[in-house]
């Protein structure tokens, strides 16, 4: 841009100066239109704005050449690179669909830099100017910052409903599904075949029928909305699942069902329901809902067999209308096979017709009982096939029948076998019959609280985590209840959970006795125990749910009086329930816990001084020689066992190692005989280059 001059002295001066400036003005607005093409408004106003000014301009020019002239054309010069300046810098603000992602310090710093320099460079602006450029700053601040608290919420909303299968919102989408595809199995095969069933009752069918439609167009949504695994996370994009949806044959059975080949009624009439046989493709949502419901059901074995008692009436009920349809196509009373002639009031009843069919079906495909015999061929074909449906069904019926009745009699045959074992045993041994009475009330107890069940057996399928999440929700605020063990490490607590054992004690039994070397502590979950003195009648006090005893036995504390030996007599009232928890189970927990080992000898050695049953002498003295004992034994078996594995080993080391040179023999006896056969095959034909020679 050139200088502008401000000294007028001389007119000539003066008008060269002026010419300057209107060029300058007009490479300007050139510039500006230029780089403001998207401003189309903005870029009006502007040239407005410069051309008034241009007028002002030719009136002073014309006027007069005062001093005021270049001054003002100098101020719209720098007011023009300021609104360049401001528009510009608003441009680039516009907010940008992939940077709004990212509302890190780092954009918020750069952002910040970069108004402070556009502030800069608009810096010679008049006050007024900048108060309203402020102005506008703070409220682009205040829409993005608006725009940014509803744009989670907006991908919120955006992101696709997807459905669980293993949601019980999806158990109940199959409820609803299951209904019309069972009405259709059901009725569309009668209303065929029972022509006034389909026309008495029209409007009520079409209400269903459009109804079920309905609901099989919903189910195509859920479907195509229904989640799956891959590498065990749920896939939840909506495209993939609408994608994986129609590989499948299921997209494809419910094109099919949803075709409207209702149409069809404008052509045939509404007397023609078999035109919606289409609709019985979505047999895979009925079979889907059974198999979810054994799944979930705590009766599995009862709806098994209502299941099967469900599939042999809807055979029978096809069969019945399949007999109806054959005798109406011969016609009704034409030999005695057929269904028998409608002209008769008796056998014209919409009831009558279904009913007979029905017991025909029922007789032929159940095969016991006599039926009318065939005269006619089709009627000889149709019913040597009921009859091998029929035995088929028999023998299903059979088979499952009895492998459900094994089934549900199962447990008390494994129970009845045991005792019937026990039973023979004390027979042989000739004990005595008040023992065996005993015995045999003590399983009769654990069958009627149905405590028969072996928590390890039927536990030992499961992964680890799950078995200790079940151990915990059944045994963890029992555990906690004994004092020792109140303030310890959770790991720790879920190993012992894991390690309880039920027990259960007949009524007169003794749980332990004085003087017993403690081997296991005993925590009551139901039933009374009574500590009695040596006579066993005379009763100190009574322990109930909750209460836990023997725990000092199996820390063997050092110093303890009593050593590990028993302190006192107890005695079942009734029959109790307890928690036993084994020294050798407890000890195994604690060596990969020493703190929480040291903690429980702490609490025990401070229950004992309580108590006053601790020798301090003895607590002060060194270790026990018991205990250097037991390590030793320990570090025995720990030897023996290292020994095996390392014969183990070595066997198989040995065993290796004949076989490399087994191997390595095979490959050299290879290798001379490839080396032989290359020697005759190179003497070969060395005479016979020699021969050649010779020739030659």
């Amino acid at each position: 841009m050139a200088k502008i001059n401000t000294q007028y002295s001389h007119p000539s001066q003066d008008q060269l100066a002026v010419r300057i400036m209107d060029g300058d003005l007009d490479h300007i607005e050139n510039g500006i239109s230029r780089t403001l093409s998207l401003r189309e408004e903005t870029l009006s106003e502007l040239q407005q704005g410069f051309a008034m000014e241009t007028r002002r301009l030719a009136k002073s020019q014309r006027s007069s050449f005062s001093s005021q002239r270049p001054a003002r054309v100098s101020r719209l010069i720098i007011s023009l690179r300021a609104w360049a300046a401001r528009h510009l810098h608003h441009e680039d603000q516009q907010p940008d669909s992939f940077l709004d992602h990212f509302q890190g310090a780092e954009l918020k710093e750069v952002s910040s830099q970069e108004s402070t320099a556009q502030s800069n460079l608009g810096s010679q602006e008049p006050p007024s100017r900048e108060k309203s450029d402020k102005a506008r700053k703070e409220e682009q601040e205040e829409k993005e910052n608006q725009r940014k608290e509803h744009c989670p919420k907006q991908e919120q909303k955006k992101e696709a409903v997807v459905v669980d299968p293993s949601s019980n919102l999806y158990y109940h989408w199959l409820t609803i599904i299951a209904l019309p595809v069972f009405y259709n199995w059901c009725m569309l095969v009668c209303r065929a075949c029972f022509d006034e069933l389909q026309s008495e009752h029209l409007m009520m069918w079409l209400v269903l029928d459009y109804l079920a439609d309905v609901l099989y167009g919903l189910d195509v949504l859920v479907r195509a909305r229904t989640g799956f695994l891959e590498q065990g996370l749920m896939v939840k994009d909506a495209e993939r699942l609408w994608k994986h949806y129609m590989k499948t044959i299921h997209f494809k059975l419910d094109v099919l069902s949803l075709v409207p080949t209702d149409l069809a009624y404008l052509r045939l009439g509404m007397n023609y329901p078999e035109v919606r046989f289409n609709r019985l493709l979505k047999f895979a949502r009925l079979f889907e809902f059974f198999d979810r419901t054994e799944t979930r059901t705590n009766y599995p074995n009862v709806f098994r067999i209502g299941n099967l008692v469900l599939y042999i009436l809807i055979i029978i009920h096809w069969n019945a209308c399949i007999y109806f349809a054959i005798s109406k196509f011969i016609g009704f009373g034409t030999d005695s096979w057929v269904y028998p002639n409608i002209s008769n009031p008796e056998y014209g009843r919409l009831s009558r017709k279904y009913i007979y069919s029905l017991y025909w079906s029922t007789l032929t495909l159940t095969t016991i009982g006599e039926t009318p015999a065939p005269v006619k061929d089709e009627e000889y074909l149709f019913v040597v096939i009921d009859f091998l449906v029929g035995v088929l069904i028999f023998a299903t019926i059979v088979g499952n029948v009895g492998s459900m009745i094994s089934n549900m009699n199962a447990s008390r045959a494994e129970f009845q076998a045991k005792i019937d074992s026990i039973k023979q045993y004390m027979q042989f041994r000739k004990v005595t019959k008040d023992l065996e009475t005993r015995v045999i009330r003590w399983f009769d107890y654990l069958w009627a609280n149905r405590k028969t069940v072996d928590e390890k057996e039927v536990l030992k399928n499961l992964p680890d985590k799950l078995k200790a999440e079940i151990a915990i929700n059944v045994h963890l605020d029992t555990l906690k209840k004994v004092r020792i063990f109140q303030d310890c490490e959770a790991g720790l607590l879920v190993e012992l959970v894991l390690k309880l054992r039920p027990a259960v004690f007949s009524p007169g039994d003794y749980i332990c006795k004085k003087g017993d070397i403690g081997r296991e502590m005993y925590i009551i979950k139901e039933g009374k125990l009574a500590v009695v003195a040596d006579d066993g009648v005379t009763q100190f006090v009574v322990l109930s749910d909750g209460s836990y005893f023997g725990e000092i036995s199996i820390l063997n504390i050092k110093g303890s009086k009593s050593g590990n030996r028993r302190t006192a007599n107890i005695r079942s009232i009734g029959y109790s329930d307890l928690f036993c928890l084994s020294k050798d189970d407890l000890m195994e927990a604690l060596t990969e816990y020493p703190e929480a080992k040291k903690a429980l000898e702490e609490k025990g050695r401070q229950i004992l001084m309580k108590d006053n049953l601790i020798d301090e002498d003895l607590a002060k003295a060194g270790s026990d020689p018991k205990d250097i004992e037991e390590k030793v034994e320990y570090l025995e078996s720990s030897l023996d066992t290292l020994q095996t594995r390392f014969a183990r080993l070595l066997a198989e080391y040995n065993a290796t190692q004949m076989k490399v040179k087994q191997r390595l023999s095979q490959l050299e006896s290879q290798v001379k005989t490839c080396g032989r056969s290359f020697q005759s095959d190179g003497e070969a034909s060395g005479d016979a280059t020699k021969i050649e020679d010779k020739q030659q």
